[in-house]
């Protein structure tokens, strides 16, 4: 069998889950839903399909004491800091030359840090059908969400007929990457029956994706060249990385590479899934009252229907006559808004960054 190796890319800030997330200890590294770290949550996915020292993540140097602390079952060698964001297409590029100095011959999986999933064996199972795939033909290997509604804040991938079986699961040819759609086009995705959601779970060998940058972004991966180069040299990553990283082409491997590739595969996943990426988000994954409210911490609700509450367990909100509120309560900063303007969030933070009194609730 051929060596095999999971790449989980951990760098996102986690802005629309302020206050709670901040730069240096974002969503990952929070238990938003479930009793563990989301990242730790990812990791642990991975125990019996992999051994822990074929796992490794990318993350930045904000979260990399975080990214040690929850996840302490992995070799320090094996959690790796950008020195500087430049994009999906970067760390993937990152990722080959981590792996290919183990094994120029591996297959390796790019997992997102923060998707919630709870169905161990059929997420692994998948994992398997999507290494044999990969492994038997140089393609990239995508995994696709079935949709379940028509939603506008995730891209869709197009499938197109079935190129191979493996396991019994059909292997399709993907025709084409849609960015985040309005909603009347997310209901003829829906409705048309060929598209799946793009959770940025992939699969490919190392000469695939090595060979796919060298087509699509040669500046890139001459770049990337270069880091290789001094890694083959024996010189420090860490130096490597702060010298070289940041003169990379900063480009997502969606836009770089999934989007003109013509070798890409999609697998359709049978496991759960959501990406949690709001506050909104954690009302499917706790309980309700019969007023539809959903809180995480000590609350006391009255007259009010469909909040959502996030507060320190010493630390009691009081809600009367509200609905549709988010509320999120920490040591120095409470968040109140409207459920439907949860997005704005973002927004809120990037200006709390030009504002020089409140960078340090960054």
């Amino acid at each position: 069998m051929v060596d095999r190796y999971a790449v989980i890319m951990a760098g996102g800030k986690g802005e629309r889950f302020w206050p709670a997330s901040r730069l240096a200890r974002p969503k990952h590294l929070l238990p938003i839903v479930g009793e563990k770290p989301m990242l730790t949550q990812t990791v642990e996915r991975l125990e019996g399909f992999l051994p822990y020292e074929n796992v490794i993540i990318i993350t930045n140097s904000e979260q990399l004491d975080g990214v040690r602390e929850v996840c302490p079952m992995l070799p320090e060698e094996n959690i790796v800091a950008e020195p500087v964001g430049r994009d999906t297409a970067a760390a993937v590029g990152l990722a080959m030359l981590l792996v290919k100095q183990r094994n120029p011959d591996a297959a390796m999986a790019m997992l997102p840090a923060d998707a919630l999933i709870n169905d161990k064996q059929s997420f692994q199972s998948a994992l398997e059908i999507a290494f044999k795939a990969a492994e038997s033909s140089p393609s990239l290997l995508t995994i696709g969400i079935q949709p379940t509604e028509p939603a506008t804040g995730y891209g869709y991938i197009q499938c197109g007929t079935s190129e191979k079986v493996i396991d019994n699961r059909d292997i399709f040819a993907v025709r084409q990457f849609k960015e985040k759609p309005d909603l009347e086009t997310a209901k003829s995705y829906l409705q048309s029956g060929d598209y799946f959601w793009n959770a940025g779970m992939f699969v490919w060998k190392v000469s695939t994706i090595s060979d796919a940058l060298e087509e699509f972004t040669p500046t890139l991966k001459k770049g990337l060249d270069q880091i290789e180069a001094g890694m083959n040299e024996g010189k420090e990553l860490i130096g490597l990385l702060s010298e070289l990283y940041p003169k990379l082409e900063k480009i997502s491997v969606d836009f770089a590479i999934m989007e003109k590739a013509t070798n890409v595969q999609t697998l359709a996943a049978t496991f759960d899934w959501d990406d949690v990426g709001a506050w909104p988000a954690i009302a499917r994954h706790f309980p309700s009252d019969k007023a539809g409210n959903v809180n995480k911490g000590p609350v006391k609700f009255s007259g009010c229907s469909k909040n959502i509450v996030v507060t320190d367990k010493d630390h009691l909100v009081a809600l009367i006559g509200v609905e549709d509120l988010i509320v999120v309560h920490v040591k120095d900063a409470t968040l109140i808004c409207s459920k439907d303007k949860a997005q704005k969030i973002k927004e809120l933070v990037r200006s709390l960054g030009e504002e020089e009194a409140y960078k340090a609730l960054l």
